[in-house]
């Protein structure tokens, strides 16, 4: 298989008249899908060359989707921009893609031009067109080493990376994943993550390989779980691959109470440690479901280690990553760089992953030589061989993988990849903030930031809008009059985090 079109192109021949995928507004069948993506990428063949990225300006949905696919038949790569992004973020991600186009909506171009964009932008509904069929042939110009997809994350510059993803690593991730975690025809796919963050990758190719219908849940919808759990209900959704924040969101906000949705019996989970007492409440009213913790950063393709759960866990307890994904190597090295042997049972190292890997950070090779680094070897095709530092600490136990937490201010927050040095690079940059200090609370799942200047909580939060997307705000301010310093003069994190799990608030006076 050379590419993801052939997963779209052999279902829809198999399974023309199924509903390949839902949104809240419209529904297609696989040969709707395919005919529509076909006929946007000839679109847009005439605007995109080989390997060239497009910017997609949309909220997810159905057209998003087939929009996704256009791209790829045209030979580019896709990378979804959230309209809701401040437009100084929009500027940044365009700056670093010089995207060929970007395809978005009539009520979204006004905001782009806000964020500096005069390049050309096509409207999605025009491109679909009326009708379904395809008119005039479609060049078959993607292949499997071509890029898919360029996903940003936050960086600690100040400049978010882009991770770019080839077809390849996606076509040998999917067909391990639905195979070792059974999915099949029958299943109906809840999505609950953004186009933009790579847990979507996984709803998307999976259904789109085994002939399975996904349900595009709107974020919005979150807001108001009610109308999650409706969805799910309504449309027999039996897979749930999420992340942890949004299972439990509806736990913590006691959806179950209102409903129990009755098909589900998949439910796999990421991107953050699942607190034990959730995941017990899950396990109760889906006793016969299974349930997966998967782990692993974007680079790496989705994930590099899966562990299923076979037990209740009691509090206190942590969950294992568990053991590497088939086809990734995964180890950890130590401070000096020496591989951790695996019988040494609680050591702590970095944890590093070779196989499937993404391409790079896109236009960023500084970036991309510190990460992947090259072994010196080469594999069967020739190509140099690398391996992915992840920056994430680990640990074995007992020949389980266990997560240890971030070698930097790395963090997961609501699914997505945050660095806590990003946002305090905005808060310094207000005028009465003299210093700030993030941090996150892991035990309830919230950004604190501390600062000293002027105290008005008001005015920054304000400001922060204007730089930052709303999942990178931090969700508690405190003033204090000195941040501890260590006695090498930097921030005491230490101290503020001592502070932070035992309650006490010596020195800082809430906002």
């Amino acid at each position: 298989m050379k590419n993801v079109l052939t997963y779209l192109e052999n279902s829809a021949n198999r399974l023309p008249d199924k509903i390949a995928v839902i949104d809240e507004k419209e529904q297609h069948t696989y040969a709707q899908l395919l005919n529509r993506s076909r006929n946007i990428g000839r679109k847009l063949s005439a605007h995109i060359s080989v390997g060239q990225p497009a910017a997609v300006c949309m909220k997810k949905s159905v057209l998003t989707l087939e929009v996704f696919f256009g791209i790829a038949y045209a030979g580019g790569f896709y990378s979804l921009i959230d309209p809701d992004f401040p437009p100084e973020r929009i500027r940044s991600i365009l700056e670093t893609l010089q995207p060929a186009v970007v395809v978005s909506l009539s009520e979204h171009v006004e905001k782009l031009r806000a964020a500096g964009f005069e390049g050309n932008v096509l409207l999605a509904d025009q491109l679909r067109g009326k009708g379904s069929e395809t008119d005039g042939n479609v060049p078959d110009r993607t292949k499997a080493d071509h890029p898919l997809y360029c996903n940003f994350t936050s960086g600690s510059t100040g400049t978010p990376k882009g991770v770019l993803v080839g077809h390849a690593s996606v076509v040998d991730f999917i067909d391990t994943f639905t195979e070792l975690f059974h999915i099949t025809e029958d299943d109906v796919i809840g999505n609950q993550a953004p186009f933009d963050f790579d847990v979507s990758v996984k709803d998307i190719y999976s259904a789109m390989k085994m002939g399975a219908t996904l349900v595009i849940i709107p974020t919005a919808y979150f807001r108001f779980p009610n109308n999650v759990m409706d969805m799910l209900e309504e449309h027999k959704v039996t897979t749930l691959i999420w992340a942890v924040s949004a299972l439990v969101l509806l736990n913590r906000l006691h959806e179950f109470m209102y409903k129990v949705p009755a098909h589900i019996n998949k439910i796999l989970f990421s991107g953050e440690e699942m607190p034990t007492k959730h995941l017990g409440d899950w396990m109760q009213q889906y006793p016969n479901a299974a349930f997966v913790n998967l782990y692993g950063p974007t680079e790496v393709t989705c994930n590099c280690a899966y562990y299923r759960i076979d037990r209740k866990y009691e509090p206190g307890e942590k969950i294992p990553a568990g053991f590497p994904y088939p086809g990734k190597e995964v180890w950890l090295v130590n401070d000096k760089g020496e591989q951790i042997d695996p019988s040494h049972d609680g050591e702590v190292g970095e944890l590093c992953c070779k196989g499937g890997l993404a391409l790079g950070y896109y236009r960023n090779e500084e970036a991309t030589k510190k990460a992947f680094i090259e072994t010196g070897n080469t594999d069967e095709s020739g190509i140099s061989e690398r391996y992915y530092r992840t920056g994430d600490l680990a640990y074995w136990q007992d020949g389980l993988l266990y997560f240890a937490g971030r070698s930097d201010f790395q963090i997961k927050h609501n699914g997505h990849r945050i660095e806590l040095e990003e946002i305090e690079r905005y808060m310094n940059a207000i005028p009465f903030v003299q210093q700030s200090c993030c941090l996150y609370d892991h035990e309830k799942y919230r950004i604190v930031a501390f600062y000293t200047g002027e105290n008005d909580k008001k005015q920054i939060v304000a400001l922060l809008k204007e730089k930052l997307p709303e999942y990178m705000l931090p969700n508690v301010y405190r003033y204090m009059e000195e941040l501890p310093l260590t006695k090498n003069g930097k921030i005491d994190r230490g101290y503020l985090r001592g502070m932070l799990e035992t309650g006490k608030t010596g020195g800082i006076k809430p906002v």
